[in-house]
C-alpha cells in the first residue's frame, strides 16, 4: 500500500497523534452499528429505547436490550485496526485514543489513553446515588439490577439521546485533537455534533487531519487526505511505515 509522502513525512515528525474512532471500526469485529438491523432492533427504535424517559417507563425492557447488545460486545474481539492504534504508542510520545464506540475493544486491544466521549457499555451506575459497577458486580436474576447501596435503578454507563457528553472527557478529547500532530479519523462520517466537533479542533491547531473510511463521507473533502479502505487494512499499513520511519529517524 503506498501513502502520500507529505502524509508520511507528517508522520516522521510526529511527536503527538491522535485516533478520532466510530462505529465503522467496531464493525470489522462483528459488532452491528447502532442503527443495524438485528435482534430487539428490528422491534423498536434506537430513540425508543436509549434514552432515559424509556428507561424510567420500562426499565426491564431497555436492560434487557443492553444485555443484547454486552452479550455481542463480550464476543468480539479487537481487530486489526485497534491492535495497531495500540502498538502506536511505541513510536510516538503521545498517542490519543478518542472514540465514540461504547464497547471498551480500544482498552482491550491495549490502548492506555482513551477518552470515551459516549460511555462504556461493560460500566453501570445507580440514577440515584451514582454509585459505580463492573457487570460482574451485578445480580442480572430478574431484569433490571437494583443499587446495594440505595435501591436505585442500575443504569448502563452510555449517553443515551438527549443527554449532554461528559464535560470533562469531551474537554480533555478537544485539547488532545487541538495539540495533536497528525489525526487520524477512522470509521466515522464525523456529522454528529459536538462529537463531531474533534476533527475541526486538530485542524485547527495546525493538525494534518487523515481520514479512514470505506467510503467517502461528507469529511472527506474538509481533511488533509482520505484514505479509502477497512481499517483494519489501512492500519496496520500505516503501523509499518511508521516502524520504518521512525527507525531510519533513530539512528
Amino acid at each position: 500500500m503506498e501513502f502520500k509522502e507529505e502524509f508520511l513525512e507528517r508522520l516522521k515528525n510526529a511527536r503527538s497523534v491522535v485516533f478520532f474512532t466510530g462505529a465503522g471500526i467496531s464493525a470489522e469485529s462483528g459488532i452491528p452499528t447502532f442503527r443495524g438491523n438485528e435482534g430487539l432492533w428490528k422491534k423498536f427504535r434506537p430513540e425508543e429505547l436509549a434514552n432515559f424517559d424509556a428507561f424510567i417507563r420500562n426499565p426491564d425492557l431497555v436492560w434487557e436490550w443492553y444485555q443484547y447488545r454486552r452479550k455481542i460486545v463480550e464476543e468480539a474481539k479487537p481487530n486489526k485496526g485497534h491492535l495497531a492504534i495500540a502498538e502506536m504508542e511505541n513510536y510516538f510520545e503521545d498517542v490519543s485514543v478518542i472514540t465514540q464506540n461504547v464497547d471498551n475493544l480500544h482498552s482491550r486491544a491495549g490502548s492506555t489513553k482513551i477518552f470515551e466521549l459516549h460511555g462504556n457499555i461493560e460500566r453501570n451506575y445507580c440514577i440515584d446515588c451514582k454509585t459505580f459497577y463492573t457487570h460482574e458486580e451485578l445480580n442480572e436474576a430478574g431484569g433490571v439490577p437494583k443499587c446495594k447501596l440505595c435501591g436505585g435503578l442500575i443504569r448502563p454507563d452510555v449517553v443515551w439521546f438527549g443527554e449532554p457528553l461528559p464535560q470533562n472527557v469531551f474537554s480533555s478529547a478537544e485539547r488532545a485533537a487541538r495539540k495533536s500532530d497528525v489525526c487520524f479519523v477512522v470509521g466515522t462520517s464525523a456529522v454528529v455534533y459536538p462529537a463531531a466537533y474533534i476533527p475541526d479542533s486538530a485542524k485547527s491547531g495546525g493538525s494534518y487531519v487523515v481520514e479512514v473510511n470505506i467510503e467517502p463521507t461528507d469529511l472527506s473533502y474538509r481533511v488533509d487526505y482520505s484514505i479509502t479502505g477497512k481499517a483494519g487494512e489501512i492500519l496496520p499499513a500505516v503501523l509499518e511505515e511508521v516502524k520504518k520511519l521512525k527507525t531510519k529517524e533513530s539512528k
